[in-house]
């Protein structure tokens, strides 16, 4: 009785706080110890919390509220994958780090930026686009709205040859706001004198 007792409690608290305050383990933990015996985590525990996550889905499915940052965090993952799907196996080594650190982050402030300016129900219509251009092609990905079937967004990687110094990859974006005409800068990484490989090879 007194484990389905816990286990009602942590459920009514998850969905009375909407996720908010999580239930502690440690007390029902100590009160175990309490009982003069420890008890193992019951395989049980992870089927628990799985219907509290469910829980919550539902509950935002039901007050129709999007949240932002988690939407954004979707799209930034999804961003990052496409571009080392685009990097390709050789490229991808030499270029990571630098992309991580210098790049990477640039481009998840473009993409929570454009994000915040859209309406719920705007941002309920984008996608990613799933192929990254190859050959030496720009494209890495673009994030468009599948309603009315146009990109809000466009990230790009053009590959530079510059007399004397070599090639660099210039990392930039483009938006919908004024017709994908700037180039909005995200950085540029140096690759070397030789000529670099074809994108996704």
């Amino acid at each position: 009785m007194k484990k389905w007792l816990q286990k009602g409690l942590m459920v009514s608290v998850a969905l009375l706080t909407f996720g908010i305050i999580a239930p502690n383990h440690a007390i029902w933990n100590q009160s175990d110890q309490d009982d003069g015996k420890v008890r193992s985590h019951e395989p049980g525990a992870n089927d628990l919390t799985a219907a509290i996550q469910l829980d919550q889905i539902y509950i935002e499915e039901e007050t129709d509220v999007l949240d932002l940052e988690t939407v954004g965090q979707t799209f930034k993952s999804a961003a990052k994958e496409q571009a080392y799907i685009k990097f390709g196996t050789r490229i991808a080594p030499v270029i990571g780090d630098e992309f991580e650190t210098r790049i990477f982050p640039k481009m998840e402030e473009a993409i929570d930026f454009t994000l915040a300016r859209l309406d719920d129900d705007t941002m309920r219509t984008l996608t990613i686009t799933e192929k990254p251009s190859g050959h030496y092609s720009e494209k890495i990905f673009h994030i468009k709205n599948t309603a009315s079937k146009e990109d809000v967004i466009r990230f790009h990687v053009r590959t530079e040859n510059r007399l004397d110094a070599g090639y660099y990859y210039n990392f930039h974006y483009h938006t919908f706001e004024d017709d994908f005409v700037t180039h909005y800068d995200l950085g540029e990484i140096y690759w070397s004198k030789n000529t670099p490989p074809k994108w996704l090879s």
